[in-house]
């Protein structure tokens, strides 16, 4: 009997002979192989971030870490070197700092472990210097659900992603309870859209047009991508709208997978006008009526332009309407000026929230 390439002849049951496909064979073995390996790393990097914080919690409980700090320090410069010697590296004065560091900022098991099984040691060295809980509760719950690697998390800080979602300019109240419900799975408008998108990466300078800007997202529309969400999947540029004898064209059209619903994108070279609100409100409701399949929520608009005032996008009440505003940025400001102008809005919002908010005792 003749072999073929790549397969070898085998006894088989009863003596007669069996072609085995040698190729195939190699590689359902190197995917058992890959698996057992993947599960195995997976294991190994919950176990290195359970120990952590556990070897942290226990530090705590004796009280080292800033109170009688002259003690402290002696103590775990003394355990330091006892676990070095015994375990090595892993466990320098650094690292029982860290290890501390994280006990404090995550105080809940629970929580700690099931973050553990999708991030890894690594994922919490990059959180811990967040200050603001509730930014980097934020960040771990998006980086799990989005399965950032550790460069895009570091990206993601970077970038003050939390500092420009709509989420960070509620009442703190508001934000814990937005986490709570990312942790349980529900991801809504406010953890998804940003201001401003921060398009740097599209490389556009001196004047340019609409159209120059969309061909730009989408010529470099996996960095869009990420830069929107991981959820955000492109579906259709200069979508077309037949309504009675005309034809309207909406820029960019985007489903959202967390969200369950189609997201319309204009884009506006000037500054925000309230006329932009009718032609979104147009679209949307066209999209809803021909384009939303059953079992999603209603479409919902987002206008990308160069500026924006806040009291106008404010008293036009564009939640109702499901309609966002944000600018974009083509060319990134200096850190320290994007910080400021971001605190100032994030603390202008939370005012203008916490007013609209019942008094207790008061009739709504």
């Amino acid at each position: 009997m003749k072999k073929k390439a790549n397969e070898i002849v085998s006894p088989a049951m009863g003596g007669s002979l069996k072609i085995v496909d040698e190729a195939a064979l190699l590689t359902d073995l190197r995917g058992l192989i890959q698996s057992a390996r993947q599960r195995i790393a997976t294991v190994a990097n919950s176990a290195t971030t359970l120990l952590y914080w556990h070897l942290g919690r226990r530090l705590l409980a004796e009280n080292l870490q800033d109170e009688r700090a002259p003690y402290g320090k002696r103590v775990l410069a003394t355990v330091s070197q006892e676990l070095t010697v015994e375990f090595g590296q892993a466990f320098t004065l650094r690292s029982l700092y860290r290890a501390i560091q994280f006990g404090q900022c995550f105080a809940h098991h629970e929580i700690v472990s099931t973050l553990s099984t999708q991030l890894s040691w690594s994922h919490f060295i990059e959180l811990l210097p967040i200050k603001d809980p509730l930014a980097r509760d934020f960040y771990a719950e998006m980086c799990r659900i989005e399965r950032w690697d550790v460069r895009t998390l570091r990206l993601k800080i970077g970038g003050m992603l939390f500092q420009r979602t709509a989420l960070s300019k509620k009442p703190k109240s508001v934000i814990s309870a937005e986490i709570t419900k990312l942790r349980d799975g529900q991801m809504s408008t406010d953890t998804v859209f940003r201001d401003p998108y921060l398009l740097d990466l599209l490389g556009l300078t001196g004047a340019y047009s609409e159209r120059d800007l969309e061909s730009a997202i989408l010529r470099e529309i996996e960095g869009v991508l990420l830069e929107l969400g991981s959820g955000f999947t492109f579906v259709a540029r200069q979508k077309r709208m037949s309504v009675g004898k005309d034809d309207f064209h909406l820029d960019l059209l985007f489903f959202h997978r967390h969200l369950r619903r189609l997201i319309a994108v204009e884009l506006k070279l000037e500054s925000f006008q309230p006329a932009h609100v009718g032609q979104m409100e147009f679209y949307l409701r066209w999209l809803d009526k021909h384009e939303r399949a059953p079992g999603e929520e209603a479409p919902i608009g987002l206008i990308l332009c160069a500026a924006a005032d806040a009291e106008q996008v404010e008293l036009l009440q564009l939640d109702a309407k499901s309609i966002r505003v944000s600018e974009y940025l083509t060319e990134l400001p200096p850190l320290p000026l994007l910080r400021a102008r971001l605190h100032q809005a994030i603390e202008h919002a939370r005012e203008q929230e916490l007013r609209r908010l019942p008094v207790p005792g008061e009739q709504p």
